[in-house]
């Protein structure tokens, strides 16, 4: 099937997530086919989500009603799982999106996987971890601007994140050849068959400029437009 061609079904959480950050979401969701299902949840009649409102006609969003029935539950949550459900049971979808920064759609997530869709997630920093683990790419819309913008601020410290350090050398070692070196394209398949890693979210807008940015490794153009990346702890003496 053409990548293009791919059947989305977009779940929106508006209680939890951001409407200035929609374009965001439409943007990333365009790369891996066309939306034919677009729901929101959430309580309309609440002044929260007025800025909601103004983007449900605007891009053909269907809003569903969730009164507020027991105070502290959001009966949203539910009714976006279910409805999720039935979805992925009775329609033709290939990739399910979720936008959320609050509950924990991690059995929902997992249920979809292992139906073979690919599960795209958004949310802000805030969202569990679990959730953001366990889909197939999720994007932090908190980082939205940054990535989007032109600007050259990177964040600091980022050799301090030894979790991200280890994925990155794992890759390479999964893919490397007997000098060490691994197609850039291969380390970030390899990452994307483990987690849901974007650079984005570290606010880079490619694999390759992550790796520039840490002078733990080593980085050069192989054929064509390919890159190679190099772990310079274990090839010091190369």
């Amino acid at each position: 099937m053409n990548e293009i061609q791919q059947k989305i079904a977009l779940f929106i959480d508006a209680d939890n997530a951001p409407a200035s950050k929609f374009d965001v979401v439409l943007s990333e969701v365009a790369k891996y086919g066309v939306v034919t299902i677009r729901k929101a949840y959430g309580n309309w009649k609440s002044p929260t989500l007025k800025s909601w409102e103004e983007l449900i006609h605007e891009y053909a969003i269907q809003p569903v009603q969730q009164y507020d029935l027991t105070k502290g539950k959001n009966a949203s949550d539910i009714a976006l799982v279910i409805d999720a459900m039935d979805v992925m049971y009775t329609k033709n979808i290939d990739v399910m999106c979720f936008v959320s920064s609050d509950c924990d759609f991690t059995p929902m997530v997992t249920r979809a996987l292992a139906e073979g869709k690919v599960v795209l997630g958004f949310g802000e920093r805030k969202t569990p971890a679990p959730f953001v683990n366990a889909c197939s790419k999720f994007l932090y819309l908190d980082q939205g601007e940054s990535v989007e913008s032109k600007s050259t601020s990177k964040p600091k410290n980022i050799k301090s994140d030894t979790k991200l350090i280890a994925l990155l050398r794992q890759a390479i070692e999964a893919t490397e050849d007997d000098d060490g070196w691994a197609d850039l394209g291969s380390v970030g398949a390899n990452i994307s068959n483990r987690t849901s890693f974007d650079c984005r979210n570290y606010g880079f807008k490619n694999l390759s400029s992550l790796f520039r940015s840490i002078d733990l490794f080593e980085i050069k153009h192989g054929q064509g437009k390919s890159y190679l990346v190099r772990d310079t702890r274990k090839h010091k003496k190369a």
